[in-house]
Formats: C-alpha cells, sequence, structure tokens
C-alpha cells in the first residue's frame, strides 16, 4: 500500500545557551491510511519533537528543522508556505495534544472551541458548525450533547476533556490523527475508553493514526506498526506482533522487561536500565545506547549504528546479534 506520510531523514536542532540540542537526528518512516503508527521510548528522546515537525510547530528560534523530507500527498510539508501548511492542519492532519486538562481554552465554551475551527476551515456558517458540533459530541461518547455544547471545560471531567479534544480534532475529517500522549493523564480504566474510541474512529473514517507514548502496554493494544525512538534515532523497528514478540534491540529488550505481566510470579522483580539517557548536547561518539547496553562490543563505541532490515518489515540500529550476543 503507498504511504499516505513519508518521513525522510528527519533533523532537529534546538539552540541554548549551553549550545545545540540534537533533538531528532535522522528520522524516517512511513504511515499508511487506515493504519496506526505507534512510536514509543522514554522522555527526551525525541517522540514528540518528531511529530511537531511534521506538523511545523516547532517554534523557530530556538527550534530549527535542519534537514529531512515530510511527503504528505506528494509535497514536502516542510517546503510549504505559511498559509499553506495552515490549511494542512486541522483539515488534512490533526493533533491530539497530552495534557486535556490544559489543552482546552478555559473561559471559552466547548461550543465556540469546536465551532472556530470548522468555520475557518469549512467555511460553515455558526448554525451548520453547531449542528455538526453536536454530532461529534455524540460520536466521541459525550452524555447529552447538545446540552453539554454550552459548558466549559472546567465542567467536565479529565477523560470527557481528552473526548473533546479528540472531536475537536477529527471536526474536518483529517486524513492523518497525531495522538501525543493523550492517556498520560488519565486512570486505566479512562485510557481503555479512549484507546477503543480511537480505534473505533479510526477504522470508521478508514483514517491514519500516529500515537506517540512512553508506555508500550498501551500502544500493544491500538498499532499496526511501531517505531522505538532513543536520544533522536530510530533503534527498532517492526509490526506489533513481532516487537513483542521477537524484540531484536537490546533497549525495547529492556523496556519489555520493566512491563508488569501478568504471567510473571508475584515476588519477581521489574528489570531496570541502569544509567540514564545521553545529554543530546554532546551525543556520544557511537551508539548512544552503548554505555547502559549489556551487549555492547568494541565497535558500539566508535560507530553510529543504521537502521537496517535483520527480517522482512524488521529493522534495528544495533552492531549485535542479541540472540547470540555476538558483534553481526
Amino acid at each position: 500500500m503507498e504511504a499516505l506520510l513519508e518521513v525522510k531523514e528527519l533533523k532537529v536542532q534546538f539552540s541554548t545557551l549551553e549550545g545545540t540540542v540534537y533533538a531528532v537526528n535522522g528520522v524516517s518512516f512511513e504511515v499508511e491510511q487506515g493504519k496506526t503508527l505507534g512510536i514509543v521510548g522514554e522522555s527526551g528522546c525525541g517522540k514528540s519533537v518528531t511529530v511537531l515537525s511534521v506538523m511545523r510547530l516547532i517554534p523557530e528560534p530556538p527550534g530549527k528543522i535542519a534537514g529531512g523530507e515530510v511527503i504528505y500527498r506528494n509535497e514536502n510539508l516542510l517546503k510549504m508556505e505559511k498559509n499553506d501548511i495552515q490549511r494542512i492542519r486541522g483539515t488534512d492532519i490533526s493533533m491530539v495534544f497530552q495534557d486535556p486538562m490544559t489543552s482546552l481554552n478555559p473561559v471559552l465554551t466547548i461550543e465556540r472551541q469546536l465551532n472556530e475551527a470548522q468555520e475557518f476551515n469549512l467555511g460553515l456558517t455558526r448554525e451548520e458548525a453547531q449542528t455538526r458540533s453536536v454530532e461529534l459530541l455524540n460520536k466521541v461518547g459525550i452524555p447529552q450533547p447538545a446540552e453539554r455544547l454550552t459548558d466549559y471545560p472546567h465542567q467536565f471531567s479529565g477523560g470527557m476533556r481528552q473526548r473533546v479534544m479528540i472531536a475537536m480534532a477529527l471536526s474536518c475529517q483529517p486524513s492523518i490523527l497525531i495522538a501525543d500522549e493523550p492517556t498520560t493523564a488519565l486512570d486505566v480504566t479512562i485510557q481503555a475508553q479512549i484507546i477503543e474510541l480511537t480505534k473505533n474512529l479510526r477504522d470508521e473514517m478508514d483514517m491514519a493514526v500516529i500515537w506517540i507514548t512512553h508506555d508500550l502496554a498501551v500502544i500493544a493494544e491500538l498499532a499496526d506498526r511501531i517505531i522505538v525512538m532513543y536520544a533522536g534515532f530510530i533503534v527498532e523497528e517492526a509490526d506489533v506482533f513481532q516487537l513483542f514478540s521477537n524484540p531484536l534491540h537490546p533497549y525495547t529488550l529492556s523496556l519489555l522487561k520493566s512491563i508488569p505481566r501478568v504471567d510473571k510470579h508475584i515476588d519477581d522483580r521489574l528489570a531496570t536500565i541502569s544509567g540514564f539517557p545521553p545529554n543530546n548536547l554532546s551525543l556520544p561518539p557511537g551508539c548512544s545506547f552503548a554505555p547502559r547496553c549489556d551487549y555492547a562490543v568494541d565497535r558500539c563505541w566508535i560507530e553510529v549504528p543504521s537502521l537496517g532490515d535483520v527480517e522482512p518489515e524488521h529493522k534495528i540500529a544495533c552492531w549485535v546479534d542479541v540472540t547470540t550476543e555476538r558483534e553481526r
């Protein structure tokens, strides 16, 4: 299937008083229509910066897209004029941000915030936008949607606010929905509801979804394909079944070992990853994960591994075969 969105060798940097932060370092991936791509990794690994760059929402300065291409329907979003990229945002590519408690404007009604995008992007009248807003709230599971339109964000629970955010993101029927850790601030029951809602809407609207999270357990329920990021690099990419059944990068292995499992003995301790992520102001000369890796060989400290196929549709950036613990 032809890719709906193609990111090629994306590089993003930030200028600070201490020097240049290399936030994203040559990231490439594709997203297909009707499919979900999961992006996982520790805080600070470049997940959010990657998708914000796709939307051209990186503040410049201090941020800078230093290289790469983002191809959507044969157009490079990184080369578009400001007015053109504003046309793409919301109508073609929409985003649900991380914290539902702060993403909505507290002094505007839900009706005003839902209607605004439809009036601006779709050219609807206020009455037409209001009718669609009721339909959207109903679609995302808000009870009594017509009555709730005049409420303010503080009158909604966290889960309901996130549903409103999803309704806003879907208001112009986008081809791609980007969700940046949308369930982080919610309890596990509401998380499950939001994930199920997203799956149903994806299938109903045949849209692509990019779901960013640090929680592999969450993404297992939703994604078709997963990329694992570390220190601004993609270290592993595979379909969801391959990644969970046969992880081949030491970092992915460590992440999976740190997840609580129902089939483990109650006294078994969760594994931890020793050390700390590298400082992106001064990345090490070799593999960024080498200082924390149990499999590191001499080459890992010298040369940055490139992302390459190890199995059909399964890529890793590593010099070591974790199954034999020997250099490839």
